[in-house]
């Protein structure tokens, strides 16, 4: 009897051998409707710093995040009270929390201000799914030291007890209140993912009430239609390659917490619907990775065909929102480009 045992034995590991082979090399196969089911091996790249090749070597060992809508936001304001922290001991501000039209605000101003820079503002929406506040001062806090300029950080309302257009009127009112005491010329207005997609809704409604329109526009990993699912969402998570990631159902609205009953196809919730003619100078950042690269491409592409200045710029191999973690390079190279961004076009 032994040597069957031996032999099942010898069998079962060669099977074993050839199926972890099998899992190492690279295939696809496709649906009659082309869906794509793709495997693929992706070593580290060594076209990034050090320092990110550890951070995303890192990413596989994160445990999930939490389900509940409260243990999101607890964990997202603890993360963040840590990262505001090492912000502002990069980048030196003083900050400062007050209402502007009935809405929190958070006012950062740089050690000194250059005289011909008191004249202008930044307007910074922050991250987190429209859920959650992911980014306010880890945001706002290296723009407002690199471009010398305050930066107005807006706690607008969030999702899902406040639905669209909830988020847009907060930073609309806060916008009014701004050009009382600021020409248009000397206003910009930036964001990241959620903020991002506020940043282009928000031109756009201030379009549609025929109110002047910012200088210019930092629009950094964003999606601008609710109404469809993109290649990027189907292939990357938050953190790019790891992590859970679900099939793409068409039927299913991203971000379905925040637009609740409005047409997917409204031209202020999914902005690639609108009139783009005559949008401010708009910067786009995203990075191979990103969850959100298809969509901020195929904004950039929609700004373009309406004759807009609009650059894009796509950073190598890191997920969504890299810039939030100061201790890469790359970060330090992103933030440079938006601040110089700003200097160029806002205030001239």
């Amino acid at each position: 009897m032994q040597p069957k045992i031996t032999v099942v034995a010898v069998v079962m590991t060669t099977l074993a051998t050839l199926f972890c082979s099998r899992l190492r090399q690279n295939s696809a196969s496709f649906d009659a409707d082309g869906t794509a089911h793709v495997q693929r091996v992706i070593p580290v790249p060594p076209t990034v710093s050090p320092e990110a090749q550890k951070w995303l070597a890192a990413l596989a060992d994160r445990k999930p995040g939490p389900d509940s809508l409260a243990a999101i936001r607890t964990a997202t304001d603890d993360w963040r009270k840590k990262d505001s922290a090492e912000a502002r001991s990069i980048y030196p501000v003083n900050v400062e929390e007050t209402s502007i039209a009935g809405v929190r605000t958070d006012i950062i101003t740089p050690i000194t201000t250059p005289e011909p820079n008191q004249s202008r503002v930044l307007i910074n929406l922050h991250g987190g799914g429209f859920i959650s506040d992911s980014g306010s001062l880890i945001e706002g806090i290296p723009i407002a030291n690199l471009t010398k300029t305050k930066v107005v950080s807006v706690y607008y309302r969030l999702a899902p007890e406040n639905l669209f257009p909830a988020a847009v009127d907060d930073v609309v009112a806060v916008y009014r209140e701004l050009l009382k005491t600021y020409k248009p010329s000397g206003i910009g207005m930036f964001g990241t993912s959620a903020g991002a997609i506020l940043t282009c809704e928000v031109s756009v409604r201030l379009k549609q009430l025929g109110l002047p329109l910012p200088a210019a526009l930092g629009i950094f990993s964003a999606l601008a239609d609710f109404s469809r699912s993109s290649d990027s969402r189907a292939l990357f998570t938050l953190d790019g390659l790891p992590g859970r990631l679900e099939v793409p159902d068409p039927k299913r609205v991203p971000h379905s917490q925040y637009p609740g009953n409005t047409d997917p196809k409204n031209p202020v919730l999914s902005p690639i619907f609108a009139d783009l003619h005559g949008m401010p100078p708009s910067l786009l950042v995203t990075s191979t990775r990103d969850l959100l690269l298809s969509d901020t491409v195929l904004f950039h592409l929609a700004l373009l065909r309406a004759g807009n200045d609009a650059q894009l710029v796509v950073f190598e191999a890191l997920p969504h929102a890299f810039w939030y973690h100061f201790q890469l390079p790359e970060t330090k190279e992103a933030l440079q480009l938006m601040a110089d961004f700003f200097d160029k076009k806002v205030g001239h």
